[in-house]
Formats: C-alpha cells, structure tokens, sequence
C-alpha cells in the first residue's frame, strides 16, 4: 500500500475492491489480514455475550439460590441489551474507523469478564447484581454488527457472501467454545469463568491496534447511511433475521437451560456446545450456497427445516428421549445458522441490484446503506435471543413443558416462510429485473 493510500491512524484513502486489478494487487491481502483479526474481536464478543449461558446451570450447586426464571432472566438479558447495542455499533464504525472500534469494542469486554469473576466469590450477594453483570455482557453482542459492517466494504460484491459468512462463523464459534470451556475450566472454581477471558481480550484489542486498517470510504454522515431506515428492504430484511439469527442465539443462550429441565440428570451442560458449534460451521455454508443459488432459495430451505427441527423436538419430548431431542435442537442449529449466511447475503445483493444501473456515487451510496441495513437486521434480529429464552421460561412455569413453546416457534417459522416467499421468491419478482437478475 502507498504512502498515498494512508493518512495517520492507519487509515486507508484509496479502496475499490470491484477493480479486478486492485483486488489482486492489494485488495485481498488487506482484507485478509482485516478479516483475520475482526474474526479474532468478534469471537471473544460472542464467547463474552453468551458467557452467562454456561455458567447459569453451575450456579444452583455452588450455592446461588437462584429460581428457574431468575437463570433465564440471566441468559436472556445479554440478549436484549446486545439486540439494542448494534445499531450504536453499527454507526460507530462510520463515525471512527473499523479499526479504532475494534480496539474500543474489545477493550469494553474487560467489564462483563471482571463483574463476573468478582460476583460468583459471595454466593450472598443480591440477585439484582447478577443481573447488572448480565446485561453488561450484553456489550459482546454489539460487536457483530459493528463487525459485519465494517468487513462488508473490505470484499467485492462476488465475494461479500463468503466472507461476512467466514467473518459471521468465526464469531459464533464463540458461543460453543464458552459453552465448552466453562464447564471445564469452573471446575477449579466459578471465578474462573469469568478470568480466562481477560487475557484473551488485551490480546484482540493489541492485535486490532497493530494489523487492522480504517478505510476511508466508510466513513459518511449518519444521513447518508440513515437512508438505510427508509428502505422497505431493510426492514423485510430484518424481520426474516429474527427467525434465522434470533434463533441461533436464542437457542445457544437457552438450550443448557432447557434440557437441563426437560432431561434432569443429562448431560447436556457437557453436551451444549455441540449446537452453536453445528450452526456456527453451517453459516458460511449458507453464504456460499446463497452466492451459488440465491439467498432467497437458501433462506426458505432454512425456514424448511427449522420448523421440522421444532416438530422432531416435540417428538423427542412426547417419547423423553434425550438423543432425539439433541439431534432435534443440533438441526435447528445447522438450519439457523445456514439461514444466517443466506439472510446475510441478500442484504447487500438487494441493496446493489437496485442500484445496478446508477452512476459510481449511487453505487457507493448503495453499499453504504446496504452497510447500515446489515447493522439494522443484525439488531433487530438479534432480539429473538430473549424472546426464545423467555418464551421457553414463561412455557416452563405455565405449562410445566418446553412443548408449548416449541409450537409457537413452528408457527413463526411457517410465518417467515411465507414472508421470505412473498418477498423475494414469488413470480413477480420477474416484473422487477433488478432484483431477479441479482440471485437475490
């Protein structure tokens, strides 16, 4: 990179990714070395938004006198405040840099990892406590959205689809290694859980500092990218996110929880991780399965098959088989996190198609807004993470089963189908060339 491309604060003036040339002389290198090190903030972002996930089925035996719908208050919370944290984070990488946010954001995760590992010392500290801490995981939550954002201006169009999947599944694997490792490392005390990460966390924030890069074609006023509010596309786009993202964290923040009530004396707390681990790995499948076939076809099979997911876990219920119900929930978890790839891909494909024929300015607009409408469905997505977790919860105390709840998930999910159908897969899409044509 020239002299002439930077400016101090390691900011990047010159990027057009859709010039072959670039890309091949500059372009890839600098956006996988980005990539690399935005996987690396994002992951400790999930493993810390999704820590209370692993920890709330270890705290009735060390002593915490907590109620079943106090722990899965516990879980849902991150939930919701990390839901409400992406639209900032989303913003904040236009208003600073990609990389002057990923040290911030990274830095911000010393919070949640050093209330926890102080809190679970006392067993006699008041409940409301816990849940403070809680909500301030909620801050590794924002992190994909910020990170998302910021990763789709470094690749082209062609290869937006596998790389926001890469960038996607590498954050999310840190869902199962937290549910992995806690179990593991708390066994010589909760405090621990908390611990382990902060070392882990200065690592990220140093390594954003030193190998990442600002790109100035990001950085626009909140008015050009608030346009992204105005765009019915953006806001189709989210609903759908509900059902494939909500999902995926929803069930990763619940599913120790939940097996643990319906299967006493399993071993789910061992066996928890396999989820977000089989839904993690399937997300950039469905990016690349999108670029291949669209994201509209990808995003329907997903709803597909999370609603048989739902039924085949009701089976397992009615049968109180835990084999079952664990390969019910391991195919929810592909399913969503396929769905997860194949929604992200649609966002910027729709977006570009629309603007396919405009000048270079409408163009860059185009992937501006397109940006600030990944952020926007990543947020309003990400609030299925409580409604899941509460709606098993709420299902659990008037019902005394999962099942009810299971069944209002497959409703939702046959409510997205027809969405997603009537949207982005219905004839009529071939009165409308720029979205047909764009395998949207």
């Amino acid at each position: 990179m020239t002299g002439q491309n930077r400016r101090t604060g390691r900011w990047i003036e010159h990027w057009e990714p859709e010039d072959p040339g670039f890309w091949a002389a500059v372009g890839r290198r600098v956006a996988t070395r980005n990539l690399i090190f935005s996987i690396f903030v994002e992951h400790l972002g999930f493993a810390v938004w999704l820590l209370w996930s692993a920890v709330v089925v270890l705290l009735p035996k060390a002593g915490f006198p907590f109620t079943v719908d106090q722990l899965f208050w516990l879980v849902a919370v991150p939930n919701l405040v990390g839901s409400t944290l992406r639209l900032p984070y989303t913003f904040a990488v236009s208003a600073f840099g990609g990389r002057n946010w990923n040290v911030a954001s990274a830095l911000l995760l010393l919070a949640p990892t050093g209330l926890l590992a102080w809190l679970v010392t006392d067993p006699a500290r008041p409940y409301w406590m816990f849940l403070a801490a809680a909500a301030t995981a909620g801050l590794g939550g924002g992190n994909f959205a910020s990170s998302m954002a910021n990763v789709s201006y470094f690749y082209p169009e062609r290869r937006k689809g596998f790389a926001l999947g890469v960038n996607a599944a590498g954050g999310n694997l840190g869902v199962a290694v937290v549910q992995l490792l806690i179990p593991l490392v708390a066994a010589g005390g909760l405090v621990y859980a908390g611990l382990v990460w902060i070392p882990l966390v200065v690592a990220a924030a140093l390594c954003a500092y030193l190998f990442m890069d600002n790109l100035a074609v990001a950085r626009t006023g909140f008015a050009t990218q608030g346009r992204a509010f105005l765009r019915p596309h953006t806001w189709v786009m989210s609903f759908l996110y509900i059902g494939t993202f909500g999902s995926f964290i929803g069930y990763s923040a619940a599913f120790p929880l939940v097996a643990k009530a319906a299967f006493a004396g399993s071993a789910s707390p061992y066996l928890a991780f396999l989820g977000p681990l089989a839904g993690s790995l399937a997300r950039p499948a469905g990016g690349w399965l999108a670029d291949r076939y669209g994201g509209a076809r990808v995003t329907s099979w997903s709803f597909a098959a999370m609603a048989a997911g739902a039924v085949a876990a009701l089976a397992a219920l009615g049968r109180h088989s835990f084999p079952l119900f664990l390969g019910a929930f391991l195919l929810l978890f592909v399913a969503s996190g396929a769905g997860n790839g194949s929604t992200y891909r649609m966002i910027p494909a729709i977006f570009t198609a629309q603007a396919r024929d405009g000048s270079a300015d409408v163009r860059l607009r185009a992937r501006r807004e397109a940006a600030a409408a990944i952020g926007i469905a990543s947020a309003i997505g990400a609030f299925g993470g409580f409604l899941i977790p509460r709606g098993f919860a709420v299902s659990l105390a008037g019902a005394g089963s999962v099942a009810p709840a299971l069944q209002v998930f497959i409703g939702a999910y046959a409510v997205f189908l027809a969405t997603n159908w009537w949207f982005y897969r219905r004839r009529v899409l071939a009165r409308v060339p720029s979205l047909a044509q764009s395998r949207i």
